[in-house]
């Protein structure tokens, strides 16, 4: 769903606005929450480099949330055209981050973290993945005219790319380092580059329904680790990563949007629509525990706490927060519209 939205063409006008935006929210959220941090650990007695590990796992956005809410709602317009390919971008800056950062603090800690060719390695692999099976299918895709055998083979080609990606896993890494959500998101965006516009989007209705089902499973998954109980439990710690990650994402988005000059509503409401957080929180906190374990089980500890319990609220918060942002661009139903508009154009051209 996301790498359909990076169509160069689509994006020759406004891909530099949405690439610098990305930057100035990531870097500036990993900055406002690692100065929180360090100024609360220093007062707390705790180690400072905790501070920037937070810092490397607030900068990433959780796709799924905000996308429900798009796929729901039927949102189109400036904010939804620039949320859905920079929730990619976003990512992508926020592996690069968090990988040096917790490969630094392995290092400092002698726990034998990654070395930097491997954080390029877990930037750089999944893209080569998506591209190389996105690739061969669009190819294929191109003589293919039943639209059933086309989603068939593009089932397949999706299956081929996960498959090479646990292969890598389990043989380069020796454990689940590379982002998948990445693999996706370069197969489709070769696909939507390749193939003509009416092709993908006879292909993309037909996949609709596994693309449904497929977000409420993440959304499910999501969920089942996260304890209810945690929220009861939620410290100081907990409340400074939560406004602290909100002033950094809401702040940037707004610095980015209004130095590139955005639309007005991207300035005003991208950042809410930024806040969900869970999914790619949870992933970095499981690697930045298991980095830490065994020389700072204590640290190991905070990091959980915090996270986890930061998760829940969040994502309590933020996906309203999102639907709240929709609304008050005029953005929700847009995209019914749009469709019904194009059908009659369509119908109109037909007749004549």
């Amino acid at each position: 769903m996301i790498g359909s939205e990076i169509n160069f063409k689509k994006l020759k006008k406004s891909g530099s606005q949405i690439i610098i935006t990305t930057l100035f929210q990531s870097l500036e959220t990993f900055l406002v929450v690692s100065l929180f941090f360090v100024v609360t650990f220093i007062i707390a007695d705790v180690p400072i480099y905790l501070a920037f590990i937070f810092g490397g796992i607030a900068l990433a956005t959780a796709p799924a949330p905000a996308l429900s809410i798009v796929n729901q709602y039927k949102t189109d317009g400036p904010v939804t055209r620039t949320l859905i390919p920079m929730a990619a971008l976003d990512d992508i800056v926020g592996v690069i981050v968090f990988f040096t950062v917790i490969s630094i603090v392995g290092g400092y800690l002698g726990t034998g973290s990654m070395e930097w060719w491997m954080i390029i390695i877990v930037v750089v692999l999944p893209f080569i993945i998506g591209i190389m099976f996105g690739l061969i299918y669009g190819l294929i895709a191109k003589f293919i005219k039943n639209k059933w055998v086309s989603l068939g083979i593009m089932i397949l080609f999706m299956l081929c790319c996960v498959t090479v990606g646990v292969v890598c896993d389990y043989y380069i890494f020796h454990s689940f380092a590379l982002n998948y959500l990445l693999i996706g998101m370069a197969f489709s965006a070769t696909l939507t580059n390749i193939i003509n516009e009416e092709k993908y989007e006879e292909i993309n209705k037909c996949f609709a329904p596994i693309l449904s089902l497929s977000l409420l499973l993440v959304i499910v998954n999501l969920g089942m680790p996260l304890n209810y109980k945690d929220i009861a439990g939620a410290g100081l710690f907990t409340a400074i990563y939560i406004i602290s990650r909100a002033i950094g994402k809401m702040g940037g988005a707004f610095l980015g949007s209004h130095i590139t000059k955005c639309d007005k509503s991207v300035q005003k409401y991208l950042g809410l629509t930024l806040l969900p957080h869970s999914g790619v929180s949870l992933v970095f906190t499981g690697i930045a525990v298991f980095t830490i374990q065994s020389a700072d089980p204590k640290s190991a500890q905070i990091i959980q706490g915090t996270i986890v319990a930061a998760a829940i609220i969040n994502e309590i918060i933020a996906v309203i927060l999102a639907k709240i942002a929709f609304t008050k661009s005029g953005e929700i139903g847009k995209a019914n519209e749009i469709l019904d508009e194009n059908s009659d154009t369509k119908s109109h051209l037909k007749t004549m």
